[in-house]
């Protein structure tokens, strides 16, 4: 019998998506010692383990990858991918369900807590299972909008949820809550597991609630739903008579993880800044040559180039050929670039065979402790994932997105005024390697380059830079959390 509250972060994607819930894990432990506080994320994220176990949270892994793109190679594979997909899902759900079960045992703690990004969805329904208490930290925007025709086919579907819903109390669970984020949750893609695996109601806030009508989708029927045929009925309760949804519940917290001073949203229950970093953070010896690079005299600031999870999710196809764009950029600038190759390893592969092919020319190829310069000294290659707070420390960027609300943040940063147009992704990356198209994603980028380096973008990066300077949202998250752990006893 477990005697202290578990605190359990559930944190799923790639590293943008989930290092923000770590250190949101962390500062959870070191406030709250009466928790067992617990971090379940991609076992690909085993390097956030060390950082996890110092600050008393123990780290658990699951075996599903980060992401699984269409455009990766999976090699020569029985399975096509969708069924493939389907299978990782599969696996990735019963290992979610039988942590969170040897976590929380036979019954729930007062203060059980799970906290989850939108990534982590299978996290709101288990909670819901367990009966512990569910809040949303998200370090972005919701990545998927619902489908234009989703509220039309709710409002015919399920005409009495969706009228409770539409009545709700602003501060209880309603319509706008379902809109904004929820809206997968009653698909089938949920709605199936949720029945057939949880034994749980197809449609969140139903209970027991069973109908002819199944999760909004165009999909093959629920097998449960078809058993049932038209019979309708719902767990009443014994004293007044009403469905049991009819019970509201409060509406859940959510956490945004950026500053209200880069997006305006009125209808955001709370915000915490990404600007919030241990202020005692010194950098460590294995980066000796980067800061030495950064430090070398020169007329400007080298150019960050963090490529993230682009490599891992198949968009970095032809690694020679980016490495030919940055240096023909290179021939016709004076701009210096430090890259972070972000752990991909056939672009590791290709900085290799870059440096074995200078390592006669000493003066074009130097290694250090943690990463190689090439072309002159001009370009330092890192191996490594971190990407640079660009908009705390007060630098413009130039932006090139691939997908989900990479689009949304780009366009963002021109809106705001720290960024030029967003590249394209052939401007950056071209998957040919022929001279015609190095040369054109060249220029763009070195066009790109001079516009953020005007005057009025530095100015305005530094603006925003010195609004954000003050704010501590990992501090902030941690007090809303524990408001709102308070608020429910």
């Amino acid at each position: 019998m477990r005697s202290k509250p578990a605190a359990i972060f559930m944190a799923f994607g790639t590293k943008g998506d989930i290092y923000p819930l770590a250190a949101i894990a962390a500062a959870f432990a070191c406030d709250q010692e009466q928790y067992q506080v617990f971090f379940i994320t991609h076992s690909a994220h085993e390097n956030l383990m060390v950082h996890l176990r110092a600050n008393k949270v123990m780290y658990i892994p699951v075996s599903s990858p980060p992401v699984v793109s269409p455009l990766e190679h999976y090699g020569k594979m029985e399975l096509s991918f969708s069924a493939h997909k389907r299978e990782i899902i599969q696996k990735h759900r019963y290992e979610c369900t039988s942590i969170i079960e040897d976590i929380l045992g036979d019954s729930s703690v007062e203060g059980d807590v799970i906290a989850i990004n939108f990534f982590a969805l299978e996290g709101w329904s288990l909670a819901e299972l367990f009966q512990v208490r569910c809040i949303v930290v998200a370090p972005y925007v919701v990545p998927y909008s619902a489908p234009s025709s989703f509220e039309r086919q709710f409002r015919k579907e399920h005409p009495g949820l969706y009228n409770h819903l539409q009545e709700a109390p602003t501060d209880k669970v309603g319509w706008k809550d379902v809109i904004h984020w929820m809206w997968p949750l009653f698909t089938e893609e949920w709605g199936s597991w949720r029945s057939l695996d949880l034994n749980l109601s197809a449609l969140p806030f139903t209970n027991l609630y069973f109908a002819k009508s199944k999760p909004v989708t165009n999909s093959e029927p629920n097998p449960l739903t078809e058993l049932l045929g038209s019979l309708v009925f719902w767990l009443k309760d014994p004293v007044t008579g009403l469905p049991t949804f009819h019970e509201r519940l409060p509406s859940p917290l959510l956490l945004y993880g950026f500053s209200k001073e880069v997006v305006e949203y009125p209808e955001i229950s709370a915000s915490v800044s990404p600007g919030s970093s241990n202020k005692q953070n010194k950098l460590c010896s294995i980066h000796l040559g980067l800061q030495f690079f950064i430090e070398f005299p020169a007329a400007e600031l080298p150019v960050f180039i963090g490529l993230s999870s682009i490599g891992s999710m198949g968009f970095l196809r032809n690694p020679h050929a980016f490495l030919q764009v940055l240096r023909t950029a290179l021939d016709i600038s004076d701009s210096r670039f430090i890259l972070f190759s972000a752990g991909y390893e056939p672009l590791e592969a290709a900085i290799e065979s870059y440096a074995k092919e200078a390592s006669s020319c000493p003066e074009q190829t130097q290694r250090s402790n943690g990463g190689v310069s090439f072309f002159g000294g001009r370009l330092f290659c890192f191996s490594g994932g971190s990407t640079a707070a660009a908009l705390l420390a007060g630098v413009p960027q130039v932006i090139c997105p691939f997908m989900l609300d990479q689009f949304y943040w780009a366009e963002r940063m021109y809106w705001l005024g720290v960024a030029p147009e967003p590249l394209k992704r052939e401007h950056l990356v071209p998957d040919k390697d022929e001279d015609f198209y190095i040369k054109k994603a060249a220029n763009m980028l070195v066009r790109a380059l001079d516009y953020s380096q005007s005057s009025e973008v530095k100015t305005r990066a530094l603006q925003i830079s010195n609004k954000l300077s003050n704010e501590d949202g990992v501090s902030e998250a941690v007090h809303l959390i524990k408001e709102e752990l308070r608020s429910c006893r």
